[in-house]
């Protein structure tokens, strides 16, 4: 019933720059906090950035300053804005959201990814 659909990754070269995007859908009365979390080859799952309802955000040291994780609440969306890449950000990145139903049960939710890969 809850779906989270990421967008926006490719191929794009060091120093270069992409915009992720995730649509949250589904029978929803509220969502908590969102996050991007993303797993390189061979590596495990990581969290990149996190973002509460308020606007409190989160970064992993290894992204931040490069990376501004937003949100559109009125949209469901929520976005990752990677600048200056590096090879070392490849990775498959993953949509999360704490979200409470209009039933009001409350979940974690993951999106299927999106291909980031960065490479000269």
């Amino acid at each position: 019933q809850v779906q989270l659909v990421e967008s926006g990754g490719g191929l794009v070269q060091p120093g270069g720059s992409l915009r992720l995007s995730c649509v949250v859908s589904g029978s929803i009365h509220s969502i908590n906090t969102m996050g991007w979390y993303r797993r390189g080859p061979g590596q495990e799952r990581e969290l990149a950035a996190t973002i509460t309802n308020t606007g409190s955000t989160n970064y992993a040291d290894s992204v931040r300053g490069r990376f501004t994780i937003s949100r559109d609440n009125t949209k469901r969306m929520a976005y990752l804005q990677m600048n200056n890449l590096k090879t070392e950000d490849t990775a498959v990145y993953y949509c999360n959201a704490d979200i409470r139903r209009t039933d009001l049960t409350r979940n974690n939710y993951w999106g299927q990814g999106t291909q980031v890969t960065v490479s000269s």
